[in-house]
């Protein structure tokens, strides 16, 4: 299983399912993440966190452990 925190610097990766549960999943979704929705890595921090993502066509930046929750193809 990829997920969001695995994709490297520069690559478009397809959301294929949210892991999660209640509150975290709901966030995310309100983000724009959902099933089927292209995302775009355009930096990582230094450290690894936060993670910034263009998705929906506006950028976002998602913490580790978020993204830990998004699984992709």
């Amino acid at each position: 299983m990829n997920t969001l925190r695995q994709a490297k610097i520069g690559q478009t990766v397809k959301v294929r399912r949210l892991h999660g549960e209640g509150a975290v999943k709901r966030r995310i979704m309100d983000m724009g993440i959902t099933k089927g929705v292209d995302i775009y890595i355009r930096k990582v921090a230094p450290l690894g966190d936060p993670i910034e993502i263009t998705v929906r066509n506006y950028e976002l930046s998602i913490r580790k452990a978020d993204a830990e929750m998004i699984e992709i193809e």
